[in-house]
């Protein structure tokens, strides 16, 4: 676990970035639901607002993951009493693995300046989607997709190559009312790992249901259902392509989120507030 051990207090509060993995098999997604639904964030911030003692504590999150989706490598922030800091911000991360379910894990708990925002300070997000395709491990059924014909990677990435860039990306995406669906998609690309077909996704942000979406028109092109322009005419439409299908939950991971030196962290946030209206959520 990695703490800082001289923070800083802003008006009696101190910012803190929490590191964290989880398995989202049994989650309806990061986001607290009003319906109490079981979530990864509400059970973090039960699980914070018991050792804490405070009545409500209140996370921002830098990929907010979608329902049966994992991550590796999410990153959130929330700001608590400077006293609390002090004295147990380093038991912080033991005292929280007793209380999270086993399919929580916290990597590593840190003080950061008080402008650091885990969402708008992000410069990009890297995700993972697995593909079985031949040899079929049922231990691995809760994070790879079993696709029952091989996958053409040649054929994929040629197609792949077609959808990077800046870009309208209202095919792949759920529309939310007043959101853009303008990305930066940096990274597209596929290898074969063992038995498993990977791709890589990384973008400065993604909207609701892009990658699944793009997955989800890229399978067709690796078994030969459909043409390897099939997905960039989908893109150059700028509008919903019902006919592309959503790829299951379970093969996507967010492996990582970067973020600029801490110099940059107010310039990234303004030029990030300034593009995003809704949230991102995958």
């Amino acid at each position: 676990m990695n703490t800082e051990t001289e923070p800083v207090s802003n008006g009696g509060l101190i910012r803190v970035r929490l590191d964290l993995s989880y398995d989202g098999t049994n989650y309806f997604g990061w986001a607290k639901q009003p319906d109490g639904l079981r979530t990864i964030q509400g059970e973090l911030e039960s699980a914070l607002a018991a050792i804490t003692g405070l009545a409500e504590v209140k996370t921002i999150v830098g990929g907010r993951t979608d329902a049966g989706v994992h991550a590796r490598g999410q990153v959130c922030h929330l700001d608590l009493p400077s006293d609390f800091v002090h004295d147990q911000l380093s038991r912080l991360a033991r005292r929280l693995h007793v209380l999270l379910p086993v399919d929580i894990r916290i990597n590593s708990v840190k003080v950061v300046p008080d402008i650091f925002d885990a969402r708008f300070a992000a410069l990009a997000r890297r995700y993972s989607y697995r593909i079985a395709d031949r040899q079929v491990d049922p231990l691995t059924r809760n994070w790879v997709l079993t696709h029952d014909f091989p996958l053409d990677i040649a054929a994929m990435n040629e197609a792949s190559a077609q959808l990077i860039g800046l870009n309208d990306y209202a095919a792949f995406c759920k529309p939310k009312p007043g959101g853009s669906t303008i990305r930066n998609l940096l990274e597209l690309s596929w290898q074969r790992i063992d038995d498993l077909v990977v791709g890589t996704f990384k973008a400065d942000a993604f909207c609701h249901s892009m990658v699944r979406s793009l997955v989800g028109s890229l399978i067709p092109v690796g078994d030969g259902r459909k043409d390897i322009d099939w997905p960039g005419r989908s893109l150059r439409a700028a509008e919903r392509v019902f006919d592309i299908p959503l790829a299951p939950a379970h093969g996507l991971v967010l492996e990582e989120i970067y973020y600029p030196d801490e110099s940059e962290y107010a310039a990234r946030i303004k030029k990030t507030q300034a593009l995003r209206i809704a949230d991102e959520v995958e």
